[in-house]
């Protein structure tokens, strides 16, 4: 049996589309997939579904709609993408990361299975995404969950994902990414994330905006899929605050239920909102079960990279976002934690807005520091100090292209009661809460620029 190392080096060998902004997005497909799941025996069949698609917040919406079904006593299996730290975290069983040896043994059933359909169509072979979504899908089936939940990876219609025929089928929101492969306008993205409906199965829609409402919509009418829209037919209502989270009041037609969420940020309790609505209308949880359920499930769910306090002495916190309105999810999520001088580490990757972005998260900062996550896929740190500097002149940036060295600096350059914040990049936030994770260096009053130190910069 291969070990995890070995599994681990055969999947990096497949073309890898997350990494390959050159791969064309037409050349994606269901038919490698389906061909390996095929030779697999199709061990997707027999699974109880909830597809998730979206442009923010699936991986979110997902992981909650995890821990709600698991606090139902439920075994749920969850597949999300990409992973922050290691491959092997894209798969769960019962809350937790599989084990490394069970997936490598998923993946030694699937490689000789892979390797023969590239040898008959080098042009039409399985990529990583394809080998690592049937992994997920054999675990499942080993593991008998009761439900699983998928990540949409990319877009929706061509996704590996896309396989399945599920419960019900989730769009959490739509905005302009990836537009060299989605589409350059709304209603073209939503048109590929609308791929995932299926005939007759529910869709649950987050707040989309228009025009893209209106092609999702479409789309469900045209398959006759009901729907149900976040503000409408489903929502959340922020109470407040918490020293941990924030407290909300989730409601679902007339179920209505105040939860505390141990994750910042007025986004997370829609993502909550669109959970809890995917899970009512996944399977057959009474509302008598579901209403406790909430409690446990909401307030142990934990989102890894997403506004994610790592520690408090000093405080470090590592979020993901890389597009314009998650930067400016973050920056709203902040404003209501309490933190002194903010040191933001950034990263932001080629094709994104890194105006808007920087726009976003440049009123949080009292010193910058700006790094290369991914050598291929990052700008160059003197090119986004270059806008910078238009967007807040009398901020100082300093350019350190490695993240491990700029992540420890920025630490090391803290003074007392600061904050050092890791964004931009989702590769960015693995690399932070490994370093930030190693012990602690001493902290010593830094010598900033720019603009004066105050209690809640930037609030």
């Amino acid at each position: 049996m291969q070990s995890v190392e070995e599994a681990g080096a055969w999947l990096e060998s497949l073309i890898n589309v997350e990494r390959r902004p050159d791969w064309p997005y037409a050349r994606l497909g269901l038919a490698p997939i389906r061909r390996l799941l095929e030779r697999l025996g199709e061990p997707h069949r027999d699974l109880s579904l909830i597809h998730v698609a979206g442009s923010k917040g699936k991986g979110s919406t997902a992981l909650f709609a995890e821990a709600l079904l698991t606090a139902c006593g439920e075994r749920v299996g969850t597949f999300t993408s990409p992973h922050l730290e290691r491959w092997t975290e894209r798969v769960r069983v019962d809350g937790r990361e599989v084990e490394g040896e069970r997936l490598a043994a998923a993946l030694g059933r699937i490689r000789p299975h892979v390797e023969a359909l590239r040898t008959e169509s080098p042009e039409d072979a399985p990529t990583f995404f394809d080998a690592t979504t049937a992994a997920a899908l054999l675990c499942f089936g080993e593991a008998a969950v009761d439900r699983a939940i998928l990540e949409v990876g990319l877009g929706g219609r061509l996704d590996s994902t896309n396989v399945v025929v599920p419960r019900v089928a989730c769009v959490t929101s739509i905005e302009l990414e990836h537009t060299d492969l989605l589409g350059t306008t709304l209603a073209e993205i939503a048109a590929e994330k609308a791929g995932i409906l299926k005939p007759g199965v529910p869709v649950v829609a987050g707040a989309l905006p228009e025009p893209a409402a209106a092609v999702v919509r479409a789309r469900a009418a045209e398959l006759g899929a009901p729907m149900v829209w976040s503000g409408r037919d489903f929502g959340a209502d922020v109470v407040g605050a918490t020293p941990r989270g924030q407290r909300v009041r989730l409601w679902d037609g007339d179920l209505s239920r105040e939860v505390e969420l141990s994750v910042l940020g007025e986004h997370q309790a829609g993502n909550a909102a669109l959970a809890l609505a995917c899970v009512r209308r996944s399977g057959d949880v009474s509302d008598a079960v579901l209403g406790p359920a909430m409690d446990e499930g909401f307030g142990a769910a934990r989102l890894p990279g997403r506004v994610e306090v790592l520690g408090r002495g000093p405080l470090r916190v590592v979020d993901g976002a890389h597009t314009p309105a998650s930067a400016r999810a973050l920056a709203a999520a902040l404003r209501v934690l309490p933190r002194g001088h903010t040191h933001l580490v950034l990263s932001v990757s080629a094709g994104k807005d890194l105006a808007e972005i920087l726009e976003a998260l440049l009123p949080l900062a009292d010193a910058l520091t700006l790094t290369r996550a991914e050598a291929t896929r990052s700008l160059a740190p003197a090119e986004v100090a270059q806008v910078a500097r238009t967007r807040a002149p009398e901020l100082a940036a300093r350019c350190v292209p490695n993240p491990h060295r700029a992540l420890r600096a920025a630490l090391e350059q803290l003074p007392p009661g600061g904050c050092a914040l890791a964004t931009g990049s989702v590769y960015l936030a693995g690399i932070a809460r490994r370093v930030w994770a190693e012990p602690l260096p001493t902290v010593r009053p830094a010598v900033t620029r720019g603009r004066p130190e105050s209690p809640i910069a930037g609030g």
